[in-house]
């Protein structure tokens, strides 16, 4: 973990997503526009709520943003499902960056509460993960964790037991 920062700007997570950041067949974000943050402002693997690891990241709305010109056209709503993946590429992120081999893969979420949208109008969604498991063995790299988004400072979006594993294959 000592040998990356703390903190991540736009162009480490472009390199993260090209494979340049944890190197070839590790743990990569995908590219725009499945590229669901600008910046990773806290990580660790130790911190959050449960002393097992956090992600802290921000993404910033524009009424440009392709998802807005398709769902639903007329009532433009960034979908729920790219709030849920954006939490699982940051679950996914904290694995990597504890220096943890293979690639990452979404295994599932207990549960997923969806109280708020993202209009056009919104000025920056906030991601909070929160990992409750951080697992390493011969067999198994697996990472669970709880997470919210905000949007504007409010709560819009809560998972419990979000799952991701890294894999060699």
């Amino acid at each position: 973990m000592a040998q990356y920062p703390s903190s991540f700007d736009k162009e480490d997570l472009l390199k993260c997503a090209r494979g340049e950041l944890f190197g070839p067949g590790n743990a990569q974000l995908p590219e725009p526009p499945m590229l669901m943050m600008d910046r990773i402002t806290e990580i660790s693997g130790d911190g959050g709520a449960h002393g097992k690891g956090h992600v802290v990241a921000e993404f910033d709305i524009t009424p440009d943003l392709w998802f807005f010109a398709c769902h639903f056209p007329g009532n433009p709503i960034m979908p729920g499902c790219l709030g849920l993946d954006g939490l699982w590429q940051l679950t996914g992120f904290n694995l990597g960056w504890r220096g943890w081999q293979g690639r990452g893969y979404a295994l599932g979420v207990g549960e997923v509460k969806l109280t708020g949208m993202v209009r056009p109008d919104r000025k920056m969604l906030t991601y909070h993960v929160d990992f409750t498991k951080a697992i390493q063995t011969r067999r198994l790299t697996m990472g669970v964790a709880d997470g919210r988004v905000e949007a504007d400072g409010e709560v819009i979006y809560q998972v419990k037991d979000m799952k991701v594993a890294l894999s060699e294959n």
